[in-house]
């Protein structure tokens, strides 16, 4: 699985790329037909403290799963992201 992270208006330092390819990989264990991954990192321009924004791209067969979350910290967006992104892929097993 390949991913390829994306950040506008920032530049994301290492401890930041190891969490999210560490939490991303997990999401092959419950759909393993996933190409490849797109990550977007964003700080939105907002005086709200929850301005960082996670937007994760699955590309699976099918139709791509896309999951977007804002909050207080990138590891937080991208917690959320995840956990959404695993239920997701576990119906669309299902399913399948």
């Amino acid at each position: 699985m390949k991913i390829k992270v994306q950040s506008i208006g920032l530049t994301p330092h290492a401890p930041l790329e190891e969490y999210l390819e560490k939490k991303l990989s997990k999401l092959e264990t419950f759909y393993d037909k996933i190409h490849g991954v797109q990550v977007f990192l964003k700080v939105e321009n907002s005086t709200d403290k929850e301005n960082k924004t996670a937007e994760i791209k699955l590309e699976v067969p099918g139709d791509d799963i896309v999951v977007k979350k804002t909050s207080a910290s990138f590891e937080e967006s991208i917690d959320l992201c995840a956990d959404t992104a695993k239920k997701l892929l576990i119906k669309k097993k299902e399913l399948a």
